[in-house]
Order: structure tokens, then sequence, then C-alpha cells
């Protein structure tokens, strides 16, 4: 698959591979607003709204198939009745749209108990098509996937900090594009030929982000990603430049 085939959505934190017309999504922790309520959080009808917007990219896009790239579900280790409800419905509505195929994320326990039967559950060390590996990013992923050219992985819910004079705090979810630092990647995989890393922001906005100007990407592949050298890429297509740089510009 030519790398240049695959784009993110304008203004969405979804992934489209153009020529095999293949969505890519991650993180939409269905769930996340129920927990929230606990804490005295009320969203009214989120989780709703977020699989009603899905499904209108998935009506614009027309993809044949769509890869859901972990934490589909938030609550561990026990699933709420409601949560199992909307799960089980995000499912029946999609089944029909795409093929569906899940690479399970840490909150993904027992997926394979509320998936229909129709939908396609990978190991959670990753999914290999042509050459490009699709992994979560919760665990080290399979040499067979390091040996890619290119990897795509969520998990750490990518956004970056902006701050005003006053160091008011504006957080943007961000897409991130980078390599691995060479001698700590030999030192885990001798073999591999330094894939490209793409990381995707979130689909669920409640989920909050990790932000990457301070350094951090959670995950195994978090301790060997080279972020001095990272393009930072806004939902709008802004292309905010390398890491490395952006964190010497102050924003007045």
């Amino acid at each position: 698959m030519n790398i240049s085939q695959i784009q993110p959505i304008v203004n969405e934190p979804v992934l489209f591979l153009k020529n095999k017309k293949i969505l890519v999504i991650a993180d939409l922790h269905i769930g996340i607003d129920s927990e929230l309520i606990n804490y005295g959080i009320f969203q009214k009808d989120h989780t709703q709204k977020m699989i009603k917007h899905f499904l209108t990219i998935c009506e614009k896009q027309k993809p044949n198939n769509i890869i859901l790239l972990g934490d589909i579900k938030h609550n561990i280790p026990n699933t709420s009745y409601r949560e199992r409800k909307d799960i089980k419905k995000f499912f029946e509505q999609i089944k029909n749209i795409a093929y569906i195929h899940i690479v399970p994320g840490n909150h993904d326990g027992f997926i394979e108990k509320i998936a229909h039967p129709d939908i396609k559950i990978f190991s959670s060390k990753g999914l290999i098509l042509e050459n490009i590996g699709f992994v979560h990013g919760h665990r080290w992923p399979s040499n067979d996937i390091m040996n890619c050219k290119q990897i795509i992985m969520a998990h750490t819910h990518p956004c970056i900090i902006f701050r005003d004079r006053l160091n008011h705090k504006t957080y943007e979810p961000c897409w991130v594009k980078s390599k691995c630092i060479k001698e700590k990647l030999k030192e885990k995989y001798p073999d591999s030929k330094n894939p490209t890393l793409l990381i995707i922001p979130a689909f669920n906005k409640l989920c909050g982000g990790i932000p990457i100007n301070e350094d951090k990407v959670i995950g195994p592949l978090g301790k060997i990603i080279d972020l001095k050298i990272a393009d930072i890429f806004l939902l709008d297509g802004t292309n905010v430049g390398r890491l490395e740089k952006f964190k010497k510009i102050k924003i007045c």
C-alpha cells in the first residue's frame, strides 16, 4: 500500500486508507460518560451522539472495512449493563456498513463476548495489512509488526498544549508522526528497519489527552519513540512542525 494513500480526515480523529477504503478509529471508550456521572459530571446522550457522528462519517466515506484500533469499551475489569447495551447497539449499527476488524486495547477485556459473530477480532499484538502494522499501543508489538514499513497506533490520546502569556492552557488533539530512537529500537527489535509511527487521536472527546509537548507518549513504544523529530498535525490539517522547534515557540 502506498503511504500517500493514508490520509487523516480533515477535522476528524479518523484515518482513511483511500485505495482500500478502510476507516480507522481508536479510543471510543464507550461507557466513560456513565463513569463520569458517578463524579457528578453529566453528559446527556454523549455516546449516542458520538456513534451518530461516526455513522455520518461512514455515510460520506463509504468504507469497505472499518478497523477499530482498541479501547472500544471503557470500564475495566467489569462492564456495566448500559455499557454492554451501548456497545452492542454500536456494533449492530456498523456491521452492515462494512467488514469490522478489532485490534483490542487494554480496556477491551471480554470484548469477544459483546461483539457480533461477524466481527473479526485479532490479537492485541496487532494486525498487518500490506506492510502496515495496526496496534493499539498498550503492549510491545510483535517482531512482524515492527518489520512493517509503517505502524499506526493509538492508546496515548495525543494532544498539544498551547499557552498564552498569562499561561492559560488550551489543549488540541493532534496526530503524531515520528520514528523510533535507533539505538533503543535495536535493543528491543534488532532486525527492525525503523518503521514510521503514526499516532491517532482519541475519537471520544471525553477521554482527554496526553500532552506531546511535555514529552509524553504512554505505552511501551513511548519508551523508544523519538519525539525530538516528531511532526505534529492538528485535526484541521495544520502542520505545527517538528516538536523540538515548537517547544521553543512562545504563544503571545
